[in-house]
């Protein structure tokens, strides 16, 4: 793909004629042109922002999300750098705390941190099929963290009554993005209280303190995971991925699929069936679930155990070459109710790589 030979960043004029000219070559998605341009998606976006085909939006997301059930039947998307989530359902169950939100459907299921919600648009392209509407939000350096686009049954209107309730005064194109934040640098192991980790790990009754635990120990989850006893947390082959879902497809174990950023993680929770391979993309293509990996931005793979009050909880845990989690698969489960063996068993069955 051709690159025009300008400099855009800061100069929406440019980056909305760069962006013209990258699709007259062809399809391309919003994502791939704005790294082909050096700009976020945000500001990809924000270029055509004009009170109609793209309405900047303002306020309280949170209270935006609370009428999102309105529109119906849509379909919510998730992503980070190496992993797409997509799910076709309605927004239940809509909740918020402080700048914690819930969405728990039986469909879409959503665990929002609404402080890395800080640009939002309103977005309608037209397309060979005719208008394409969606809600796009994103965090503070451009980056998406949630998308509702909908479906052809899905209630425009409520789309339109959305967009022109919570527009921005302000509908010039471009917005200005902040650097993204590097993660913190390690701490050297040695400086880890290793025995006091373990000892937390061991005694762990919920699955949700772990979260804690990488607090008070100061550690990352990757660093965690080396570090944490053998019979909690064992390095799996690179290969595990598409194994795993190959295996559950072939015996429909219903699994849960976990796809995050800072602002969103996004859960899928029943079976899969269709798993195609497709260039680098490792990709479920069911009916009301897709999902799309970069199998070569996996660097390292961990079969994970955590102690609860239920009994042992085991996961699949992906993660980048700079620790960042891509996905986390567990097999379904309740609050309550032990894990599958079922599950336990297919976990088991993949193979361990030699542990660095």
């Amino acid at each position: 793909m051709e690159v025009p030979a300008i400099s855009v960043r800061g100069n929406p004029a440019a980056v909305r004629s760069a962006w013209h000219a990258l699709r007259e070559q062809g399809p391309v998605r919003n994502r791939d042109a704005a790294a082909s341009l050096g700009v976020s998606e945000a500001e990809l976006i924000a270029s055509e922002c004009d009170g109609d085909r793209v309405v900047r939006l303002a306020g309280d997301y949170r209270e935006l999300i609370k009428r999102a059930p309105q529109l119906g039947r849509v379909m919510a998307l998730t992503r980070n750098e190496s992993c797409v989530h997509e799910r076709v359902g309605a927004y239940e169950d809509v909740s918020v705390s402080g700048w914690m939100g819930l969405v728990l459907g039986a469909d879409i299921d959503l665990r929002i941190f609404y402080r890395h919600w800080k640009l939002g648009y309103a977005v309608r392209e037209e397309t060979k099929d005719g208008s394409r509407y969606s809600l796009q939000f994103y965090d503070a350096s451009g980056a998406a963290v949630h998308k509702i686009y909908l479906k052809p049954e899905s209630n425009v209107a409520a789309w339109q009554a959305l967009a022109a309730d919570f527009k921005s005064l302000r509908q010039t194109p471009g917005d200005t993005v902040e650097p993204r934040a590097s993660a913190p640098a390690e701490r050297p192991d040695a400086e880890i209280d290793q025995a006091g980790l373990r000892k937390a790990w061991a005694a762990m009754t919920d699955t949700h303190e772990f979260f804690g635990l990488l607090k008070k120990y100061k550690v990352s989850r990757t660093q965690a995971l080396r570090l944490a006893e053998p019979q909690f947390a064992c390095p799996l082959l690179i290969t595990t991925p598409r194994r795993l879902l190959e295996a559950v497809a072939e015996s429909k174990l219903p699994i849960m699929i976990f796809v995050g950023n800072p602002g969103n993680i996004q859960i899928h929770t029943g079976p899969v069936t269709n798993i195609k391979v497709m260039g680098p993309w490792l990709n479920v293509l069911d009916p009301d679930f897709n999902l799309h990996l970069r199998e070569d931005h996996i660097h390292d793979i961990w079969m994970v155990r955590k102690p609860t009050s239920d009994g042992i909880v085991t996961s699949v845990e992906l993660f980048d070459k700079s620790g960042e989690n891509i996905a986390l698969i567990f097999g379904k489960r309740k609050p309550g109710i032990p894990e599958s063996e079922a599950w336990r068993a297919t976990v088991a069955g993949l193979n361990a790589a030699v542990k660095p």
